[in-house]
C-alpha cells in the first residue's frame, strides 16, 4: 500500500501508516489539480488538509484510489459524491482539534475586551498609551454561541468557567451545557450577545450566512470572531460596523481567498483596523492539535484499508469491526437495494462458520462484513464481484 500525504501532515501519521507496512511520500505543500493528477498512480490512499481540493476530475484520474483522508474538521475540499460513487471511504478528524481553536476563541476574547491588538502595536510604534479607556473584563459577559457541535459546546463550557454567561443558536436540537440557554433564533442570540462567536460548517448553504442584516442585528459595541469558515460572513459589511463603531472588535481566523504556501501574499478588507485581530487560519494549529489529528485519521485510514473498517466514515456506511485474529473477513459495498445481503449470506456460508457478520446501510449504499473460518472459495468470491450491485469486495486475512 502506499500512502500520498500533502500539506505538511504531523509525524504521528507517517509513523503509524509505515508501521502498518505503508509506503509513505510526505510532501509539505498542497497540489494544483493537474499536480494532484500526476501524482496520484500508484496510491491507494492520499492524506490532506484545507488546501488541496480533490474533485471529479482527480478521482477519474486515480482508479487505484481507495480511501482519502482529511487531516482537518471540513471534508468541503472533496466531492464527496464522486467518491462515494466510486466506494473511497472518506474520514476526516471531527475532534481532534476541538480544544485548540476553543483556546484561540478564549484568547481573542480577552484581548478583544483588552483592547490588546491596539494597545501592542502603540508599543510597537514607540507610543505609551496606559489607559483603561474602553477596556473591559469579560466576567459577566454574555457569549453568543452560533453553531453548538463539537467546538461550540466545548467553548461553551470553557467560557462559563472563566465567568460568562452563554447563549447558544443552532438549527439541530442540541441539549445546552452547563447553564448556557439555547435562544429561538439568531436574531435573539444577536441582540443580547456582548461576543457572538461563529461555530458553523462549511456546507454551501451556509455560504453568506451572516452578513449586513446579521451585523446590524447584533448589540452596540458588541465584539465579532468567526473561527468556522470564511465564506459564511459577509467581510465588507463587518468593515462597515467596525468603521461606524457599532462592533467594537473582531477576531477572525479563515477567509473565503486563502494564499496556498506561507509567503504568499494576503490581503483582506479587514487590515489596518483598530482592534482587528486576523490570523492565518491557525485556529487547530497547534503541535498537540496536529499530532492528535494525525495519529487519528491516520488510524482511521489503516482501520479501512487494513481491517475494513468504516468507523465515521463520512460518506460511507460506518461501524467497527473487531481484531482481525485467526479469521477470514470479506467486505462487500453494494448498492443498496433488496435482496443483496441475502445473496452475500449464502455465499460467504461456504466459508464455513460465520464468527461475525454486520451490515450497515445508508440512503444509496450498504456495507456488510463477514468474518467465516475457512477462506471463500474463488467462485464465490468472483459471484460476489460479478453482481450488478457491487462496487467492490475486499478480502483480508
Amino acid at each position: 500500500m502506499k500512502a500520498l500525504l500533502l500539506e505538511n501532515i504531523h509525524p504521528a501519521a507517517v509513523e503509524l501508516l509505515e508501521q502498518r507496512g505503508c509506503e509513505v511520500e510526505l510532501r509539505t505543500e498542497s497540489l494544483s489539480e493537474d499536480a494532484l493528477i500526476e501524482a496520484l498512480p500508484g496510491v491507494d490512499m492520499l492524506g490532506i488538509r484545507s488546501n488541496t481540493n480533490v474533485t471529479e476530475r482527480v478521482l477519474d484520474a486515480a482508479p487505484g484510489l481507495q480511501t482519502i483522508g482529511c487531516f482537518c474538521i471540513g471534508t468541503n475540499q472533496v466531492d464527496l459524491a464522486a467518491s462515494t460513487a466510486r466506494g473511497i471511504g472518506v474520514f476526516n478528524a471531527p475532534y481532534s482539534n476541538t480544544r485548540s481553536v476553543v483556546e484561540l476563541v478564549i484568547g481573542e476574547i480577552i484581548a478583544l475586551a483588552r483592547r490588546l491588538p491596539e494597545k501592542t502595536q502603540r508599543m510597537h510604534e514607540g507610543t505609551w498609551d496606559k489607559s483603561a479607556r474602553g477596556s473591559h473584563e469579560i466576567r459577566g459577559r454574555t457569549l453568543g454561541i452560533v453553531g453548538y457541535g463539537n467546538i461550540g459546546t466545548q467553548l461553551s463550557n470553557m467560557a462559563e468557567a472563566i465567568g460568562m454567561r452563554v447563549v447558544f443558536y443552532d438549527t439541530a436540537d442540541r441539549p445546552a451545557h452547563g447553564n448556557a440557554r439555547k435562544v429561538r433564533s439568531l436574531r435573539e442570540l444577536l441582540s443580547i450577545s456582548d461576543v457572538v462567536s461563529l461555530h458553523v460548517d462549511g456546507r454551501p448553504g451556509n455560504a453568506g450566512f451572516f452578513g449586513a442584516d446579521e451585523f446590524a442585528a447584533m448589540k452596540s459595541r458588541s465584539m465579532f470572531i468567526n473561527a468556522s469558515r470564511g465564506m459564511v460572513v459577509d467581510y465588507e459589511a463587518l468593515r462597515e460596523h467596525l468603521l461606524s463603531g457599532h462592533i467594537a472588535g473582531a477576531a477572525v481566523d479563515v477567509f473565503p481567498v486563502e494564499p496556498k504556501a506561507n509567503g504568499d501574499t494576503f490581503t483582506s478588507v479587514l487590515q489596518g483596523l483598530d482592534n482587528v485581530i486576523l490570523t492565518p487560519h491557525v485556529g487547530g494549529s497547534t503541535q498537540e492539535a496536529q499530532e492528535e489529528i494525525g495519529g487519528f485519521v491516520a488510524g482511521k485510514l489503516a482501520g479501512f484499508l487494513f481491517e475494513g473498517s468504516t468507523a465515521l466514515s463520512v460518506n460511507l456506511p460506518g461501524f467497527v469491526v473487531p481484531p482481525l485474529v485467526d479469521v477470514h473477513r470479506i467486505g462487500f459495498l453494494h448498492r443498496n437495494v433488496p435482496g443483496v445481503l441475502a445473496e452475500f449470506s449464502a455465499l460467504t456460508a461456504e466459508g464455513g462458520n460465520i464468527t461475525f457478520q454486520q451490515l450497515a446501510t445508508n440512503a444509496d449504499l450498504g456495507y456488510v462484513v463477514a468474518d467465516v473460518v475457512d477462506a471463500l472459495p474463488d467462485s464465490a468470491i468472483q459471484k460476489l464481484r460479478g453482481s450488478e450491485h457491487c462496487l467492490w469486495l475486499r478480502t483480508w486475512s
